[in-house]
């Protein structure tokens, strides 16, 4: 088909990013060390710019681009500006941070700002082979930044992990790709979506492709037993690219499992939605559990990923409109809330010394009681107690669950819930009961100040607030 120049009005925001991105590595030949700052605020202003671009593409329907393999819908609005938003929070919060140890230069920004155009990619896909690309971008771009600091022996050993394990996952979700083009004749999800219509289960080929594209967004989710990267990447990348990696990643996923699973293969959900229920039980099981018996607070905070995973997927398997509804807002709140609390570790990681224990945040409130204030309602909101809005979205996801009669499921989840309350109780204790081991002095930025407030305040007014958010996400699918 010829080309049309309409299909760039669609694709705004992401041609906003990719220019961003060539304009900092450009720019970054020509700055001295003393004018590394302008990458930051050229970074900053074309997040917003993106930002701003996708009201201007925003309307109600679903505009197709590009022979119909990308679309711009109201799933795609919201789910990039999540990203866009939560990446902003980002490089606030990591300037400090990555420049007292010498690596706020030009390819740290670029490089997120490519992973983040293979965001909204995923995002708006509406074909495997836009998604593959989006995807692949992603992965490549984060597997450089877990390695950034080339100083650090963990960091390489976790890059590799992470390259190895996430190389195995996308061959997975390239072979079931194959085969669902095999028995389709086409990449566009409508296409699959047809032949799953026709021939359903009894078309063995559709069926096996089905398994191994979900092994693939089991595996960008971090769901068990799909999980052996996670721990490892939280513990060895620098707290900034953990910050990146355990948040608007997952909503990239989030949009991944929706244009698969629900878009491609609706007519298969009796049979994934099995499948998903297994996985929703191991990840909340072994998160919860092993992530009581942990020491880093890093890996800790892994393994609380993993338990959360479950509850998402918790959403989906439901089948129903509200429970995809519910997985939406479930992961728009988990992205916020992983955002700020790596984002406080971030700013914690002050004269060369990174937060990695869990003795390392003994008496936060006797050195920055503010701080302190928002690492407590973090965990609170993590740990789903009122009137934070974790509390909420567990709540959104559990009523989904028992709608469909799954009751015994929801008990389940409930009661590793109670369990993961207290790993999450523990820190807060520490922060509020325990003696600090250092007296080092905290030299936190007044941005970061503010951008630690507005997440914290978001999480507080999200939970008394709700509707607005919850009625973007039901909007999405009704």
């Amino acid at each position: 088909m010829p080309f049309e120049s309409a299909s760039l009005i669609a694709v705004l925001p992401e041609l906003v990013l990719l220019i961003t991105a060539c304009v900092v590595l450009i720019a970054d030949l020509y700055l001295r060390d003393d004018q590394r700052g302008l990458n930051h605020t050229l970074t900053i202003l074309g997040l917003g710019a993106a930002l701003g671009a996708i009201g201007l593409v925003s309307e109600p329907g679903a505009t197709l681009a590009f022979s119909a393999s990308f679309v711009r819908d109201p799933l795609s609005d919201v789910l990039k500006g999540v990203i866009l938003v939560v990446n902003l929070l980002l490089f606030v919060y990591s300037r400090e941070y990555m420049r007292e140890r010498k690596l706020w230069v030009g390819e740290y920004h670029a490089l997120i700002l490519f992973a983040t155009l293979g965001m909204l990619i995923m995002v708006s896909a509406n074909s495997f082979l836009t998604l593959y690309l989006g995807l692949e971008l992603l992965a490549l771009c984060l597997y450089a930044l877990v390695a950034f600091d080339r100083e650090s022996t963990v960091g390489a050993e976790a890059a590799m992990k992470y390259f190895v394990l996430g190389a195995l996952g996308s061959g997975l979700l390239l072979y079931g790709i194959s085969m669902l083009y095999g028995a389709s004749g086409g990449f566009g999800f409508a296409e699959v979506a047809e032949q799953v219509i026709a021939d359903g289960m009894s078309n063995k080929v559709l069926t096996l492709g089905m398994v191994f594209v979900l092994i693939g967004v089991a595996f960008k989710f971090g769901a068990v037993p799909f999980h052996t990267w996670m721990p490892d990447v939280y513990q060895g990348a620098p707290t900034p690219i953990v910050l990146l990696i355990s948040s608007a990643p997952k909503v990239a996923a989030f949009a991944m499992a929706v244009r698969i699973l629900i878009q491609a293969l609706g007519g298969l959900q009796p049979d994934w939605g099995q499948i998903l229920i297994i996985l929703a039980v191991l990840s909340m099981a072994l998160g919860n559990v092993v992530a009581v018996a942990q020491t880093n607070i890093k890996r800790m905070l892994a393994y609380s990923t993993i338990a959360h995973v479950g509850f998402i997927f918790l959403g989906l398997l439901a089948g129903t409109q509200e429970g995809y509804a519910a997985a939406m807002f479930y992961t728009i709140i988990y992205a916020l809330m992983s955002a700020g609390a790596f984002g406080v570790l971030a700013m914690l990681s002050t004269q060369g010394a990174d937060v990695q224990e869990l003795t390392d945040i003994k008496g936060l409130n006797d050195r920055d009681s503010w701080l302190a204030a928002m690492m407590a309602l973090m965990m609170f909101s993590m740990a789903g107690v009122p009137p934070a809005v974790g509390f909420i979205a567990k709540l959104l996801v559990l009523d989904a669950v028992v709608s469909i009669g799954l009751t015994w499921l929801a008990v389940v989840a409930v009661a590793f819930s109670i369990i993961g309350a207290f790993y999450y109780l523990r820190v807060v204790k520490m922060i509020y009961f325990d003696q600090p081991t250092t007296e080092l002095p905290l030299a936190i930025s007044g941005d970061a100040r503010v951008a630690i407030s507005i997440n914290g305040m978001a999480i507080l007014l999200l939970g008394f607030f709700p509707a607005t958010l919850l009625s973007l996400c039901e909007n999405v699918f009704y």
